[in-house]
């Protein structure tokens, strides 16, 4: 394995074996809402207000605020408009999120959410002294706050190095969320074993639309719309997995959040709609194809 992509076999979706959906389910809807901790000394992971005079100054006081607002404020909308249509979510977390802020952690764990591994704090997997201890961090204060072991993983900004993957299965992740590559799980190969990729997000991921491409309020609901009719048109064929990706601070806000909700109304509407967290995703492909 000299490249990462030597750790996995392309697959055309044409070629892909016909699957039974949970509960006769067409289609299977998975939410992650990302929970993050930007640390003020830093550099911040976004920015809404650019520097002044293009100077990157330290502390950035009004960009960390603007990330706040959504653990403060956007986290509650998200987890209303969630538990409301009774959709359980997976929570990309940093791990020292569990311990700076116990409320949300809490929130999320009464409401019945996985916890997936999203770094210790929101930095790049290649910026890390010790990328191994960092994992391990992370996922031991999961283990901790939750009682259980975290299966699943989406890297900081989608990040890995050459060893990203190894260290994690290494520390007992099954499952990540980096290669958002297909419609449905792949294996990818480590050197302690197989793991499955999940179909994270980009295009229905509310940081690309509304950060990268710099599209207005309505898009959010109109692009994931759109990729769910046509998903659902298409699981007439095999089943297929649409999941959707938030951020507190983003979709959490006032102007955004009816959209959020106008969506999960949609896709409820539609039979053959079955929610599910990255966890139970793993499970049941697990069970389906017999993977190893």
């Amino acid at each position: 394995m000299n490249l990462l992509t030597d750790r996995l076999k392309y697959e055309a979706i044409i070629d892909r074996p016909k699957l039974r959906g949970p509960n006769n389910s067409k289609i299977i809807v998975w939410t992650t809402v990302n929970v993050e901790l930007w640390n003020i000394i830093r550099p911040m992971p976004r920015n809404a207000l650019p520097p002044p005079m293009g100077n990157q100054l330290l502390p950035n006081v009004p960009n960390w605020s603007w990330h706040e607002y959504g653990n403060r404020v956007g986290f509650w909308r998200h987890l209303n408009a969630l538990q409301s249509r009774n959709i359980t979510a997976t929570l990309a977390i940093n791990g020292h999120v569990c311990s700076t802020y116990p409320r949300i952690a809490e929130a999320a764990l009464e409401a019945g959410w996985e916890f997936m591994g999203h770094g210790y704090e929101q930095q790049p997997q290649h910026s890390l002294d010790d990328e191994d201890e960092e994992i391990a961090a992370a996922v031991e204060e999961i283990k901790s706050f939750t009682g259980k072991q975290p299966i699943g993983w989406e890297s900081p900004g989608l990040t890995e190095t050459e060893n990203t993957l190894d260290l994690l299965k290494k520390n007992g992740i099954e499952y990540v969320c980096n290669w958002p590559m297909d419609d449905l799980p792949t294996t990818i190969e480590t050197k302690h074993g197989p793991m499955l990729t999940l179909p994270y997000p980009l295009e229905t991921n509310d940081i690309v639309i509304h950060i990268i491409q710099h599209q207005p309020a309505n898009i959010f609901y109109q692009q994931c719309k759109e990729t769910f009719d046509r998903l659902y048109m298409e699981s007439d064929e095999n089943i297929k997995i649409m999941a959707i990706s938030m951020h507190p601070y983003l979709t959490g806000t006032p102007h955004r959040i009816g959209h959020v909700e106008k969506l999960y109304d949609y896709i409820n509407e539609h039979d053959g709609v079955i929610h599910m967290t990255g966890e139970e995703i793993y499970h049941w492909y697990k069970s389906e194809t017999k993977a190893e």
